[in-house]
């Protein structure tokens, strides 16, 4: 499939996906969702054990591109619940869905839907230069692409509350030290870094990385009881895998270890 809207490359166990409309911010119209649900499909079927996704040009992500539905005081309401249904609230749940580490770097502002898209992520990275900004009250909004389910979890209610309704600019730095992301990095950094990492995870155990991130994100549904249930259902499916056998083995023989993913 040819892209119009998004960069896509699989090799070496790592998809890449590169948001491309950076005349508009990398908005998100209904085209570039399409081509972006396209790409996690490919990404998981061909065998990536990583995914890292960016954007093109000075920002991430300005959220929904506005010009992409007819809003105006003389037309029709739009149905603002089918655009969720529709495409970001697939688009979230397809990203957490995925059982390999999806690493964002954040290149620039994220703001709206792009913000929440970035934290929706697993490991997030911010350029200095960048920020998130939960844009919504501005227009009368709610904070969407999970951003109401993020926000508090990752810096809780308080700050929830601040970012969401008065829709401030929030610093990467800032946000690394909220617990927002996971790090901070100056401009000329920030891809080295990603790749880093990419090319980490791309020979790491992966079915395990999976758990971790499955179990991570139900804690906060569950007790304490349950947490230690599902944990010993995923020690007990690792511990049958070769990738736990191999771990030891390389620790025990002071090597490093050969992990398959599976």
């Amino acid at each position: 499939m040819s892209y119009q809207h998004i960069i896509f490359s699989l090799a070496d166990n790592i998809a890449r996906i590169t948001l491309n409309r950076p005349d508009r911010l990398n908005s998100f119209n209904a085209e570039m969702h399409l081509e972006l649900r396209e790409a996690l499909t490919r990404s998981r079927d061909g065998g990536a054990r990583v995914l890292l996704l960016t954007g093109a040009g000075r920002g991430f992500c300005a959220g929904q591109d506005l010009s992409d539905r007819n809003v105006s005081a003389g037309n029709e309401p739009v149905d603002l619940g089918y655009s969720i249904e529709t495409f970001y609230k697939p688009l979230v749940l397809a990203l957490r869905a995925l059982e390999m580490p999806v690493i964002c770097a954040v290149n620039g502002v994220a703001a709206g839907a792009g913000a929440n898209i970035a934290l929706a992520c697993d490991i997030v990275l911010a350029a200095r230069s960048a920020s998130f900004i939960q844009a919504f009250c501005k227009l009368g909004l709610v904070p969407d692409a999970g951003g109401t389910w993020a926000l508090p979890r990752l810096v809780g209610n308080a700050r929830a509350m601040g970012l969401a309704m008065l829709g401030d600019k929030l610093s990467a730095e800032q946000a690394a030290d909220w617990g927002l992301i996971w790090k901070c990095l100056d401009d000329d950094k920030l891809m080295a870094e990603a790749e880093r990492l990419a090319v980490h995870f791309s020979t790491a155990p992966t079915k395990g990385l999976a758990h971790t991130k499955r179990a991570i994100y139900a804690s906060s549904g569950n007790s304490l009881e349950q947490q230690l249930e599902l944990e010993r259902a995923s020690q007990q499916e690792l511990g049958f895998g070769h990738d736990y056998r191999e771990g030891v083995a390389a620790f025990m023989e002071k090597r490093s270890a050969n992990f398959k993913g599976q």
